[in-house]
């Protein structure tokens, strides 16, 4: 039996891999799927991939598409959440910031260089009109990092997926002051070259099981209830959060990552955009 490690972020959009481990549905298949959380997010998983320390990872679209870009020979072999990702504006609950006018040219917390929330302050920055060049970061790891630099002021604010944050918005760590949403399909799986090279068929296979997992996820009964109890969230921030988000079975098309592609390279965070089929790997076709 052949195993595959797979990275991604201690986030409710996984519960699916969860099930799927948990109830023996890949090793029906013949596969063994260890998962290992990440909560640093797709600058770390990015690192892991370049690294095959992880054969595959669900990863931020804008991270990795970034990251193959500048030299990851990993690949991207499915889209895993076709809806966008809500990113939360956050400052410190009792800070004097209200509006996003207050923040220009503050200090933006990121878990590291490369990821989600570093990549996303520069969307939301070009969305403001501000000078990206001037943007400054406290690069603080992990939430409980973000807690701290906030709580200390060596970051002003901090972007994290909105329901995931809420917890901190409940309990008076964070205070929300916006939402930015990305303009793309938010979660991508990636597949480091090893493991296309090795085990190209244990993918596509594992990916079926996932995939039928998915597919009527949300229909699933009591599934808001166990979402809410497994991560710590309210009820109805869970309904909500089901009614925004679209789990996928596709590949992702090659316009979305044009459009990935578009937003970088204007905001200088790529020198250069590629074809995207050197972005998109489709293991079918390997495999026939």
């Amino acid at each position: 039996m052949k195993t595959l490690k797979i990275g991604g972020v201690p986030e409710h959009f996984n519960l699916p891999w969860h099930k799927c481990i948990e109830e023996g549905k890949f090793e029906e298949k013949n596969i063994k799927v260890v998962w290992q959380e990440i909560p640093e997010g797709t600058g770390a998983m990015c690192k892991a991939l370049r690294n095959e320390e992880l054969d595959a990872a669900v990863i931020l679209t804008e991270g990795i598409t970034r990251d193959i870009i500048n030299g990851n020979p990993s690949v991207i072999i499915q889209k895993y959440i076709a809806s966008p990702l809500i990113w939360g504006i956050h400052v410190n609950a009792s800070s004097p910031y209200k509006n996003l006018k207050d923040l220009k040219g503050t200090t933006a917390a990121i878990s590291r260089k490369g990821s989600g929330s570093h990549l996303m302050a520069y969307v939301n920055a070009q969305h403001l009109d501000w000078d990206t060049s001037k943007l400054k970061f406290e690069i603080v790891n992990n939430l409980d990092g973000a807690i701290e630099a906030l709580q200390e002021d060596k970051a002003q604010y901090f972007m994290w997926e909105h329901f995931t944050t809420k917890p901190l918005v409940d309990n008076k760590n964070f205070r929300l002051i916006a939402d930015c949403p990305t303009p793309w399909p938010c979660f991508v799986i990636a597949a480091s070259s090893k493991a296309i090279k090795e085990s190209s068929e244990e993918l596509a296979t594992m990916l079926q099981v996932l995939n039928g997992e998915t597919h009527n996820f949300k229909l699933q009964k009591n599934i808001d209830v166990e979402l809410s109890q497994r991560y710590g969230q309210k009820l109805e921030d869970i309904r909500k959060w089901l009614d925004l988000t679209r789990w996928s079975q596709d590949q992702i098309e090659e316009n979305d990552i044009e459009a990935v592609m578009e937003q970088l390279l204007e905001l200088n965070l790529i020198s250069k955009k590629t074809n995207p089929e050197k972005i998109i790997y489709n293991l079918e076709q390997s495999n026939n």
